[in-house]
């Protein structure tokens, strides 16, 4: 028997800090879904069918999302799973101060990523003139 060849790793994108800040707040945003469902559930103010079945599905939208908030389009429609958020006040009051606190972390976690972002951005390309300026070769 021969050896398969190792097998070549591509290397990671490289995730700004905006990205990654909006993923974890809709993740998080995900597990307290899967509790509105419960409470929704529990209290009875839907169908369980139309309970479970719209949550899951919710779930599973704010993870895709989640996956997209590298792209404008992705942040865009982060902004509609917070009006979603805040549109379940109307099944749940409590829901709104669930959603307040949700959205100002959205807003803070958007506006401080793009500020990281800006500067880590800045410092790179300061190192590549400095280091053009000495001849020395682009790291890889």
């Amino acid at each position: 028997m021969t050896a398969a060849a190792p097998r070549q790793r591509r290397p990671r994108r490289e995730r700004g800090a905006a990205e990654s800040l909006l993923s974890i707040v809709l993740v998080l945003e995900a597990i307290s879904l899967f509790f509105v469902v419960l409470v929704v559930f529990g209290r009875q103010l839907l169908p369980a069918g139309v309970a479970w079945g719209g949550g899951v599905a919710a779930i599973v939208v704010v993870l895709l999302v989640s996956r997209v908030t590298r792209y404008r389009w992705g942040v865009l429609l982060g902004w509609l799973v917070q009006l979603g958020l805040v549109a379940l006040g109307v099944l749940d009051p409590v829901m709104f101060a669930v959603a307040a606190v949700f959205v100002s972390l959205w807003t803070f976690c958007l506006v401080k990523g793009t500020q990281l972002d800006r500067t880590n951005a800045a410092r790179r390309r300061a190192l590549a003139e400095a280091e053009a300026e000495a001849g020395e070769p682009d790291a890889p």
